[in-house]
């Protein structure tokens, strides 16, 4: 592992900064005391866009990109809208990656998905997992965006000796996550659910599938330090896992999530929705042999994104009805 960490002073692009990830990557930045920090809207770049892309990259010439921008979501947004997936995400990993070759960045991180494994690997998962068998059919399609995309980086660095390493975060959560019920992933679609039984005396709350299925699940906070630690410390070709090494039955996470926000609450499960791989454990032998763990207990992270959902209720992602955004 050869250290060298980024100027605090350089021009970093966070990519995807109004996101869970980006504001969170956003955040760690300025804690650490970076002072010129890049963003940019949707509004004002559609990362789809090579050529936009490509002219903002002129204007503004970053030093270091961190490429967390996607169009994301659960088991239902996947099954429903896989041509916006499987698009979205390998166009906006296209044309970053290619500007940051054209214009001279020094280093870039791309961050994929645990989902890039086959359905039935071998638990847990390592990095040479990857392509050894089926993928899991509910995210096909964003998971083969998200496979191009590492193969993208390896290419980069190949053909033009580019700086660009990638990394594949377990199933995330925090604050700034979308909370919308048809699109997001189960930990703040259930939070939501049992904060709104509580606030309207509903009793019952419904969880798809019967439970069994099980996950590993990283704060996004730690996240964010887990990134900036590679980017100051790792330049492989090899994509890192990045995780806990922890895993829990979705049962397990819904019974805690009642336990701290509505010990009343009584859960019913559906077993006519689908439950998804039956287990996503990363190996993350890699990324603690680096020297990086995670500091955030689930009930400890659970606790800090409800504090931040009940205040920023109304205005949190996924509340309200709102156009539809291709990155975040």
């Amino acid at each position: 592992m050869n250290s060298n960490p980024i100027p605090r002073d350089a021009r970093v692009y966070v990519a995807g900064h109004n996101g869970l990830v980006g504001s969170a990557i956003v955040r760690r930045l300025e804690q650490d005391g970076f002072t010129n920090i890049l963003t940019a809207t949707r509004s004002q770049l559609d990362l789809r866009d090579q050529a936009a892309v490509s002219y903002w990259f002129r204007a503004n010439r970053p030093d270091y990109v961190f490429l967390v921008a996607g169009t994301v979501g659960g088991i239902f947004a996947n099954a429903t809208r896989p041509a916006e997936f499987i698009y979205d995400n390998m166009m906006i990993h296209a044309t970053v990656v290619h500007a940051a070759h054209e214009y001279g960045v020094r280093k870039l991180l791309y961050t994929g998905s645990s989902c890039i494994y086959p359905r039935l690997a071998e638990q847990p998962m390592t990095e040479d997992a990857l392509l050894t068998g089926p993928l899991e059919p509910t995210n096909e399609p964003y998971a083969i965006a998200k496979i191009a995309g590492i193969k993208l980086c390896q290419a980069y660095r190949k053909q033009y000796g580019c700086d660009f390493i990638s990394a594949m975060p377990t199933n995330l959560y925090g604050p700034h996550d979308n909370f919308d019920l048809e699109s997001s992933h189960v930990l703040p679609a259930l939070m939501r659910k049992v904060h709104e039984g509580k606030r309207d005396g509903r009793s019952e709350v419904e969880v798809w599938g019967m439970g069994a299925a099980r996950r590993e699940f990283l704060y996004v906070d730690d996240m964010a330090d887990a990134c900036l630690f590679l980017m100051d410390n790792y330049s492989g070709e090899e994509h890192v896992n990045l995780g806990t090494g922890i895993e829990v039955s979705i049962r397990e996470l819904a019974e805690t999530l009642v336990e701290v926000i509505n010990p009343a609450a009584e859960l019913r499960w559906d077993p006519s929705k689908p439950d998804g791989a039956p287990r996503k454990l990363l190996d993350v032998s890699r990324l603690s042999a680096m020297g990086w763990t995670a500091q955030t207990s689930l009930s400890q992270g659970i606790a800090q994104t409800y504090k931040w959902f009940e205040e920023n209720y109304d205005d949190a992602r996924g509340i309200r009805p709102m156009a539809s955004a291709a990155h975040t």
